[in-house]
């Protein structure tokens, strides 16, 4: 039996019932590989309707067809529901194809096929440790895929785990605690993940108006697979969502991926990152960041390292983030390595010595993040930092504190202390400790500390268990100095003008305009234009003198050459 197009097939007369009960997969199984045979035979694509109703699939995922697609009529009316009672060790995700498994790739790939209208639930499967197949689809080398009005949750691994989309659009994907096994220190684990490269140095994919929620690694990230293989371009990713993921969205190898119109909030890490910490240790070079609304993520707002450059970002709201907002980082003491560290990653290849080239910050509006606006912390060459304000950073202004006994109670994500005169907001972005448990403060008021969860998705910001009331706490200084932009690596021939870094909100916490820290320098710089007037401390603050270069017209600071 068929629907009125002839070409379209209805479930339910093809043996699945949809009653949540009874294992759809063997029907669903033989229906794509008829479909698949037929398609093969005359080249015209099908499509398998599921009406409202919930299709339990069971112990094993389906091995899809070229030119099958797969629609529903709607998340909630038309549910996918993952389990794996008989077969305790397989992943199960709804529709797989894969080289692993079936010698997928640019000459055998999937098709003209589309997924659109349903949802998939994978709370089912259950496993004796984190598999990285556990996902809600895995398809790799998918030309002309349309992937549609999907919600897929709970998914052990990835929820949308696809890659290498050739000509493909990802369209309105609301993706919610996927990586629910992932303990943080493993790959994967996403709301969306694509890996990316196997089409060569162009791969044509849209990613547009998707939402990703709490997820145990990225809410949005693309990846490429192997290191030899060339970054490729034509990657864009338009008007998403990413919300309380470990990282927001992440360029973890892509050249010239383009970000636009997107809102970062509340992700554990960063809301934008850039990085080798993907399975190849390649970093993104090329991309443009624009539009965007970095805001309230725990960590730093914008972390940039590692790349060859060149980046841009341009006309960003990048606010109140926990750490720095733009921080470009490196290897070393105090960049990517510890990261790594802490999430259990090897030792990434690579040289802290090498600078990033031409990257450039320009235009943004970046304001009330807890540490410096901009902080450059490894080496970068020909930077252009320009046209940015930078107003009121530096929120961790606190003094150390500490306390305990009958003033102190504690809740599974929050400390209050009634003795405490707290400065509002001084502790954002520092880390309490409660007896021999640390947890990290996202705000205060005079005598409450809100705590991050110690993971997406987590219930409580302890791994130990809630401290017993009257526990004792420590919470440590602040830095003495906060600025709008610091440079506290190696700096040359940089680009700085037009910039404004100011401070009006009392009291005033952002320290300085402009800083070059110990560590840091500025050689034959580019620096005009700018104004650095009105911060707590001072407008600059050398403690490494710039050298060379021209320097005129800065407000707050004398016109003058710097030593040569």
């Amino acid at each position: 039996m068929r629907t009125a197009d002839p070409l379209v097939y209805d479930a339910h007369a093809h043996g699945l019932t949809g009653d949540g009960t009874t294992n759809d997969q063997p029907a669903l199984t033989a229906l794509v590989d008829t479909l698949g045979a037929a398609f093969a035979a005359d080249g015209r694509p099908r499509t398998i309707h599921c009406p409202p109703g919930a299709y339990s699939i069971q112990d094993d995922g389906v091995r899809w067809r070229n030119g099958v697609s797969l629609t529903g009529s709607g998340p909630a009316a038309t549910r996918f529901l993952l389990s794996n009672p008989r077969k305790p060790t397989s992943p199960t995700p709804l529709a797989f194809f894969t080289t692993r498994d079936h010698d997928a790739g640019r000459d055998n790939h999937i098709a003209d096929c589309t997924f659109a209208h349903f949802e998939i639930d994978g709370s089912g499967v259950t496993l004796p440790a984190y598999d990285v197949n556990a996902k809600g689809l895995f398809l790799q080398y998918v030309l002309r895929g349309r992937f549609h009005d999907l919600f897929i949750h709970d998914t052990g691994a990835t929820g949308f785990g696809c890659d290498f989309l050739q000509d493909t659009v990802v369209d309105d994907v609301l993706a919610v605690h996927c990586g629910r096994l992932n303990n943080g220190e493993e790959m994967g684990g996403a709301g969306i993940g694509i890996g990316i490269g196997g089409w060569g140095d162009t791969e044509r994919l849209t990613i547009t108006s998707c939402t990703t929620v709490g997820n145990g690694t990225n809410g949005i990230f693309v990846e490429l697979q192997k290191r030899r293989w060339t970054p490729p371009r034509g990657i864009r990713i338009i008007g998403c969502h990413a919300q309380a993921n470990r990282f927001g969205i992440s360029d973890w190898g892509a050249d010239g991926l383009i970000v636009s119109a997107c809102t970062m909030t509340g992700n554990h890490q960063a809301g934008y990152d850039v990085s080798a910490l993907g399975t190849s240790s390649v970093a993104g070079r090329g991309g443009i960041v624009t539009g965007c609304v970095i805001d309230g993520n725990i960590w730093d707002g914008v972390a940039i390292g590692n790349t060859p450059g060149p980046y841009t970002l341009d006309g960003n709201r990048i606010s109140r983030n926990g750490r720095y907002g733009y921080w470009q980082h490196g290897l070393g003491p105090s960049g990517l390595q510890d990261r790594a560290d802490a999430l259990g990653v090897a030792r990434l290849p690579g040289n802290a010595a090498h600078p990033a080239a031409d990257v450039a910050i320009t235009g943004n509006d970046i304001w009330g993040n807890a540490l410096d606006g901009i902080f450059i912390d490894s080496p970068v060459l020909d930077a252009c930092i320009a046209g940015n304000r930078l107003r009121g950073n530096g929120r961790q202004a606190a003094p150390e504190a500490h306390g305990g006994g009958a003033t102190a109670s504690y809740t599974r994500l929050s400390l209050h202390d009634t003795a405490a005169d707290w400065p509002p907001g001084g502790h954002t972005g520092k880390m309490v400790a409660a007896g021999a448990q640390q947890a990290i403060v996202v705000a205060n008021t005079a005598t409450e500390l809100y705590l991050a969860p110690v993971r997406p998705g987590a219930a409580t910001a302890w791994p130990e268990g809630t401290p017993p009331h009257g526990t004792r706490f420590r919470l440590p200084d602040s830095p003495e100095a906060r600025a709008g932009i610091t440079l506290a690596a190696a700096t040359d021939t940089p680009t700085v003008r037009d910039n404004r870094a100011w401070d009006r909100q009392e009291p005033r916490t952002q320290t300085h305009g402009l800083r070059i820290t110990g560590a840091g320098s500025c050689g034959s710089g580019r620096v005009h234009d700018n104004d650095l007037e009105g911060n707590a401390v001072a407008a600059a603050a050398f403690d490494t003198p710039p050298t060379g270069g021209s320097w005129h017209h800065n407000l707050g600071l004398d016109d003058r050459q710097p030593v040569s």
